[in-house]
């Protein structure tokens, strides 16, 4: 997405406001950057986007609808000089948590665009369909419709451009957006007569613009999985972890977070544990107040305790006693409480709103107390600490008792 470029530094010093009249006056607090009558609605947008390049979404956006009324002013109504300031504007909204006000921006600068044609640096290009598809309150066909809007301006511009970097871009943007449509006819139009179809033809388009694209390899396996060609999702799954597993956090090939979670999710649905805590361990170093990844790391380390019961109770009955004994279905399911405790911890301090995550996790933190025989246990622990609590505040008191005598 198009960004402007920042503002020079601020100036040290605040000027005073007012005159001789109000001199006395407490002043009020003032933003970062102070505006005069003489700057232009470009010069406003830079400042506004120098504070939120900064962290100051707030402070940026007064600043920035300032600047849009000024460009209206000096062009006399909204004119394509407005798109870079209508894109910023989305994106403060954005940045604050508001998607009504930032759909409404992304809306108006589609309607400056409507084809995609400005170039990006002016505010113009795909990135505000890719968002209006995103934002969809409707979802559904309303998102597809925005999504093949963008789908059509980049493969325009990646058959017209013989540049490589710009070629490369717009080719890992087109898998993406590719994806994200299957995505909605694997979920929102899953009903749809010809879902199936229309999921083949765009993940065949994917994978011959971006064959090593760890995502679009991902989507691949989803997809598969849908048809229960599991071997065949395995493999995906597979060559998409090889893309970066090796490399570290910081490597722009490595996945975001949110993707390698829905990863795990997929390798766990195909029998893929081991992977799967693989990928999960190294998100839970990268972020371990995740919520979810605890929670599926002790939803990974259940089954895989649960496969370890099956493969020793099949040992037991074949009279392979070592076999049963080498497999610590014990170890397992205390690994997996640790992990579902942690998670649950977790979801009360941070207020996570995610009614089914957390009753599972309860039920399996339960069901694994009674298995392990730790219920009791915990009970009396809870209830020593609580004695200790009480013992140490009883102590303090005295000791502050006796001070004042």
């Amino acid at each position: 997405m198009a960004k402007l470029k920042p503002s020079r530094k601020e100036q040290s010093a605040r000027e005073k406001r007012g005159n001789g009249k109000n001199l006395n006056r407490v002043q009020p607090d003032r933003p970062p950057y102070r505006t005069t009558p003489q700057e232009s609605g470009d010069e406003l947008a830079l400042k506004a986007s120098a504070l939120l390049q900064t962290a100051q979404a707030d402070e940026a956006l007064p600043v920035a609808l300032k600047a849009l009324k000024q460009l209206k002013k000096e062009y006399k109504g909204l004119r394509p000089n407005a798109l870079p300031t209508l894109i910023l504007l989305a994106e403060i909204h954005l940045e604050l948590g508001n998607a009504d006000e930032a759909r409404e921006y992304f809306s108006q600068a589609s309607q400056l665009d409507p084809d995609g044609l400005i170039p990006e640096i002016q505010g113009g290009g795909v990135e505000k369909f890719l968002w209006l598809a995103q934002l969809s309150e409707e979802g559904g066909k309303d998102s597809v419709t925005w999504f093949e809007k963008a789908l059509t301006i980049l493969r325009k511009g990646i058959s017209s451009t013989s540049e490589p970097i710009s070629k490369a871009q717009m080719s890992k943007k087109l898998a993406a957006a590719l994806c994200s449509v299957i995505e909605i006819y694997m979920t929102d139009l899953s009903w749809e007569s010809d879902a199936e179809a229309r999921c083949e033809s765009l993940i065949t388009e994917a994978i011959l613009i971006a064959p090593e694209s760890p995502e679009t390899l991902q989507t691949l396996a989803n997809v598969r999985i849908s048809q229960e060609r599991i071997d065949e999702a395995k493999k995906a799954l597979a060559d998409s972890m090889a893309l970066w597993m090796a490399l570290p956090a910081s490597n722009e090939a490595v996945p975001d977070f949110p993707t390698r979670i829905s990863l795990a999710r997929l390798l766990m649905e195909v029998d893929m544990e081991k992977d799967a805590m693989e990928v999960l361990e190294r998100l839970i170093e990268e972020d371990d107040t995740s919520v979810e990844a605890w929670y599926l790391g002790g939803w990974c380390a259940y089954l895989t305790a649960e496969r370890a019961k099956a493969i020793q109770k099949s040992a037991t009955n074949s009279g392979d006693i070592s076999s049963a004994k080498s497999l610590d279905y014990e170890a397992s399911l205390m690994l997996c409480r640790e992990w579902l405790r942690t998670s649950l911890r977790l979801y009360e301090m941070q207020d996570y709103e995610d009614d089914r995550l957390q009753n599972h996790a309860t039920e399996l933190v339960h069901d694994l107390d009674a298995q392990l025989g730790l219920a009791e246990d915990e009970d009396r622990e809870d209830e020593a600490e609580a004695e200790d609590e009480d013992w140490e505040s009883d102590s303090d008191d005295g000791d502050q008792e006796m001070a004042g005598t």
